[in-house]
C-alpha cells in the first residue's frame, strides 16, 4: 500500500517494503561549489537547508509529469539517504549508525519561480515542494555503498548531463545530518538529500533519462508527454 498520493512508499532495491512509511525530505543547496559557482550564488557560511512534504515524494520509474505553466523545470540529481532511527542533536557517529540505506533522487526545480522568489526573499516551497517533486529510486542497505565517496551520474537522452561525486561535498555526509539534526528532528522513513553537482539544466517532454548511484546501480524514467500524461516506457535497469 503506498504512503501517499502519488503512489510511492519506500522500497529496497530487490522490491520488497522497507518498514517505515514516507516522511518528510529534508534538503541540502549549494553543497558542491562547482553548482554553486554555474549558478552564481554566493557560498554559504552554513548550510543551506529546506524541506519538502512526504507527497514530494514519488517512485522514480513512473514518469515525470512537469507541471505546466511554471516555466523551466530543471533536474538536480543528488544522494538521497533513508533514515532509519530518530536523531535529535545528533553527533556525527550517530547520524551514521540512524543511515539505513541510500537512494538516487531528483530535485525538481522550477527555477524560473525559484528566481522569482529568491528575488523577493521569499522561501522556495512553490519552487521545490510541489507534488511530486522528489522522484527517487529503491534504497540499497547502508553497507552496500561509501556515501562520502559515491558517484552520481545523470544521462540525458544518452548525454552526460550531471556527473559528479560526493567527495566533492563542502560538508560531509554525516556532519550535515548531524547538522540537520539540531535544528529538526529526524525520524524513521524521513529521507535527506545532500546536494547536486554541476550540470543541472531544464527537462523536456519526451526526454529519457539514466540514473547511476555508485557506477553500479542504474535507473530508468522519462518525462511525460504533458502533466499527468504518459511518457515513454520507463523502469530501473
Amino acid at each position: 500500500m503506498a504512503d501517499n498520493d502519488e503512489g510511492y512508499r519506500h522500497t529496497w532495491l530487490d522490491g520488497s517494503a522497507c518498514p517505515w512509511p514516507a516522511g518528510k525530505v529534508v534538503c541540502v543547496g549549494r553543497n558542491y561549489l562547482d553548482h554553486i559557482r554555474e549558478l552564481g550564488n554566493p557560498i554559504p557560511e552554513r548550510p543551506v537547508l529546506f524541506m519538502k512534504p512526504s507527497t514530494a515524494l514519488a517512485p522514480l520509474e513512473r514518469p515525470l509529469a512537469l507541471p505546466a505553466g511554471e516555466g523551466a523545470c530543471h533536474h538536480e540529481v543528488e544522494l538521497a539517504i533513508l533514515i532509519g532511527a530518530r536523531l535529535s542533536a545528533a553527533d556525527v557517529a550517530a547520524a551514521r549508525a540512524a543511515a539505513a540505506g541510500y537512494a538516487i533522487a531528483l530535485d525538481l526545480t522550477l527555477r524560473d519561480v525559484q528566481q522569482y522568489l529568491k528575488e523577493r526573499g521569499q522561501p522556495w516551497e512553490l519552487a521545490k515542494a510541489f507534488d511530486a517533486s522528489c522522484p527517487i529510486s529503491p534504497f540499497v542497505g547502508a553497507d552496500a555503498l561509501e556515501p562520502d565517496a559515491a558517484t552520481l551520474e545523470l544521462r540525458i537522452n544518452g548525454e552526460v548531463r550531471q556527473r559528479g561525486s560526493t567527495r566533492q561535498m563542502m560538508r560531509p555526509v554525516f556532519e550535515l545530518v548531524a547538522t540537520i539534526s539540531r535544528h529538526f528532528t529526524l525520524l524513521p522513513g524521513d529521507v535527506v538529500l545532500t546536494g547536486t553537482p554541476a550540470g543541472v539544466g531544464p527537462l523536456a517532454p519526451g526526454d529519457r533519462l539514466e540514473l547511476v548511484l555508485d557506477g553500479r546501480y542504474r535507473f530508468a524514467t522519462a518525462v511525460a508527454s504533458r502533466a499527468g500524461g504518459d511518457g515513454p516506457e520507463a523502469g530501473a535497469g
